[in-house]
């Protein structure tokens, strides 16, 4: 009987030593791929402030929590299972998809330059979202159903790369990885959003603390510097965020091009690196990734701009026609 009792301890013991083995393993692979995805990463936790902006004090956190659970959804049960199944029966399709998915980051990024160039084409966009036309919760839905959007374009393409990043093994452990990378990284990115957005609030809350002393006073400096400071960040990041999708969705189409079109496109612009990096061997690294983003955003911003008069006045008519046609 003992012997046989230790000799369950043991398998028991040896069960547990492969299951903390794997469990290892899959965080040494979400964390190798979730730092390939950091691009898209940022461009996400850049972008999704702006959706909250206009909106009163109390709603900012709902409406953060609104998008970061559509996040969840569209990372987990929507994403996880496709990628894994054309990872499996359909890997050729990956790349078109992800190009699809850069062609619309383009498109969203050139449209925000276009609304900072032409401002009454912002004004036109946000008469569609007018709050005496529905409501201000009409309008909140808006803004949500719109960010949910764009994060599922941004979500797909971190699970497009984390799926790249996982060696060849079993499906449940890529599985297992995606999960983990997609679960993180959208708690990580949105509760840096609420971070962001309820800035001002502490601000004002700091800048209103009654202390007489020294350090009341400097509670108070800060409070005033982060009221008034955060536009000015809020401006810079949605800069950034702009740029940000112009350059990773260029950068995705230009790798796209690479792998099926004509090879010069490719040679070309690995030359244009190269000889940028030689020239300052001392931060060939920096130079080199700078000029190939560089090149992406070019790239990025002319097919963006390609696409706005072909949404607008194509795609955007077509699906208005459709969505009524289904409410007749």
């Amino acid at each position: 009987m003992s012997v046989g009792l230790i000799g369950l301890l043991d398998d028991i013991a040896a069960i547990a030593k492969v299951a903390a083995a794997s469990l290892d393993d899959v965080a040494g692979q979400a964390a190798k791929a979730g730092a390939k995805a950091a691009g898209v990463v940022i461009d996400d936790a850049a972008v999704t402030p702006n959706y909250v902006i206009g909106f009163a004090s109390k709603r900012e956190l709902p409406i953060v929590g609104k998008i970061a659970v559509g996040s969840l959804r569209n990372k987990l049960l929507i994403l996880l299972p496709i990628a894994l199944l054309l990872g499996y029966f359909l890997p050729a399709a990956v790349t078109p998809l992800l190009m699809l998915g850069g062609a619309f980051l383009c498109y969203e990024g050139a449209e925000k330059v276009l609304e900072a160039v032409m401002p009454h084409h912002a004004h036109d966009n946000e008469a569609q979202l007018d709050p005496a036309a529905g409501g201000e919760r009409s309008v909140e839905d808006e803004k949500v159903a719109s960010a949910i959007k764009t994060d599922f374009i941004l979500s797909a393409e971190i699970m497009a790369i984390t799926l790249a990043a996982i060696p060849a093994g079993s499906i449940w452990t890529q599985a297992l990885v995606l999960a983990v990378v997609g679960f993180g990284i959208t708690v990580g990115v949105y509760g840096v959003v609420a971070l962001i957005v309820k800035a001002d609030d502490a601000g004002l809350a700091l800048a209103r603390h009654d202390g007489a002393s020294f350090i009341g006073a400097g509670i108070r400096m800060v409070g005033r510097a982060l009221v008034r400071g955060m536009p000015a960040f809020l401006a810079v990041l949605s800069t950034i965020g702009t740029a940000a999708m112009i350059w990773v969705g260029g950068g995705i189409i230009l790798h796209g091009i690479e792998k099926y079109g004509p090879p010069v496109i490719g040679r070309t612009v690995h030359a244009v690196t190269e000889a940028a990096a030689h020239a300052l061997p001392s931060v060939a690294g920096i130079v080199e990734w700078s000029v190939e983003a560089a090149i992406s955003g070019v790239l990025g911003l002319l097919i963006g701009a390609l696409a706005i008069p072909v949404v607008e006045y194509g795609l955007a008519p077509a699906w208005k026609r459709l969505r009524r046609s289904r409410q007749a």
